[in-house]
């Protein structure tokens, strides 16, 4: 079973990832799904979001849910049957949940090249301490990204936009954590922002300040 890591960065709060290694059988044999997560399953056509879709199923099991305790509201936002806040990304091999009993948020994404190319979409408030011509601009951008792919998980509201309602505090790579903010609506929310490597990925999630 190849449980990747587990962190428990505050009380209250787990997070657990996953690395796929498995097939799309051994993955589905022993989960319990319902007929609409079976459905949905089935419907993929991509063998890797299969397998990823499935693996959130056995980390929900190792830390004691099921896939009946797992349901989404008409944003698509994850939630669980007794009220705790969960938030779920997959990229590629690694799936992840984040479980609190306040409001969380979770991405990962690969650290690739392109994201220079989206840069403008995403960016503005940032471009002021970011550096094109850094060895390491690729890992801040994607940094960033997965911040602000975890606050609009956690926030979950039509209309909110990645570069203008959201913004990423000046930060050190070595030292994995900032604060963030949403500014929508006429509403501030700081936000504490942490964040790691997973090789040649980023991995990064919110917690209430």
């Amino acid at each position: 079973m190849p449980l990747y890591k587990t962190l428990h960065p505050e009380p209250g709060t787990i997070i657990k990832l996953w690395k796929i290694e498995e097939s799309y059988n051994e993955l589905i044999k022993p989960l319990d799904l319902k007929d609409e997560s079976a459905k949905r399953v089935e419907g993929m056509k991509s063998e890797i979001h299969r397998q990823g879709f499935l693996s959130i199923r056995h980390l929900l099991r190792l830390v004691g849910y099921t896939d009946q305790d797992l349901y989404y509201d008409e944003f698509g936002k994850p939630h669980l049957t007794d009220g705790k806040f969960i938030s779920i990304s997959h990229s590629y091999q690694y799936t992840g949940i984040i479980i609190s009993d306040q409001p969380v948020g979770i991405d990962i994404e690969m650290k690739r090249e392109k994201i220079r190319r989206i840069a403008s979409k995403f960016i503005d408030y940032e471009k002021h301490y970011l550096d094109a011509e850094e060895d390491r601009y690729v890992d801040r951008l994607t940094t960033i990204w997965c911040i602000k792919e975890s606050l609009y998980k956690l926030f979950a509201q039509p209309g909110l936009s990645f570069k203008a309602h959201t913004l990423v505090i000046p930060f050190e790579l070595a030292d994995g954590t900032t604060r963030s903010w949403i500014d929508y609506s006429g509403r501030k929310i700081p936000f504490d922002a942490r964040f790691f490597d997973i090789d040649g990925f980023k991995c990064a999630f919110v917690t209430s300040s």
